[in-house]
C-alpha cells in the first residue's frame, strides 16, 4: 500500500510563504502522477497543482498560477508545494494524492492514494 504523508503546514500572514512536503511510503512504483488538493470548511475538495513523473509536466489551478510551485524529488519520493504571496482564501487542509496513471488529472477520483492532510491558515 502506498501512503502519502504531508508536512509543512502552519499559520502565516497574508503575503507570506510556506512550503509543503509529501513523502510516499510503503510499496513504491517506478513513477507516479502526484497532486495537491485542498479543502476549506464547508467546501468541496479542490485541485491545486499536479506533477507527472512520466511526462515531466506540471499543471496548476488558475487560482494559484504564478504564486505556487510544485516540484518532485524522485530520489526521496517527495513532492513539494512552495506557496508564495499567500491569501486568506488559500486557507484549507492541503492533501497530497498519488496515482500510477501517467496523465495529470484534476479531479479527486483520479487519484488512488491520499494523505491525511496538513492545515494551512492565512491570516489577514
Amino acid at each position: 500500500q502506498v501512503q502519502p504523508v504531508e508536512s509543512g503546514g502552519g499559520l502565516v500572514q497574508s503575503g507570506g510563504s510556506l512550503k509543503l512536503s509529501c513523502v510516499l511510503s510503503g510499496r513504491t512504483f517506478s513513477s507516479y502522477t502526484m497532486a495537491w488538493f485542498r479543502q476549506a470548511p464547508g467546501k468541496e475538495r479542490e485541485f491545486v497543482a499536479a506533477f507527472s513523473d512520466s511526462r515531466e509536466s506540471t499543471y496548476y489551478a488558475d487560482s494559484v498560477k504564478g504564486r505556487f510551485t510544485i516540484s518532485r524529488d524522485r530520489a526521496t519520493n517527495t513532492l513539494y508545494l512552495e506557496m508564495n504571496r499567500l491569501r486568506p482564501e488559500d486557507t484549507a487542509v492541503y492533501h497530497c494524492a498519488a496515482t500510477t496513471f501517467p496523465g495529470i488529472q484534476t479531479v479527486p477520483t483520479g487519484y488512488d492514494y491520499w494523505g491525511q492532510g496538513t492545515q494551512v491558515t492565512v491570516s489577514s
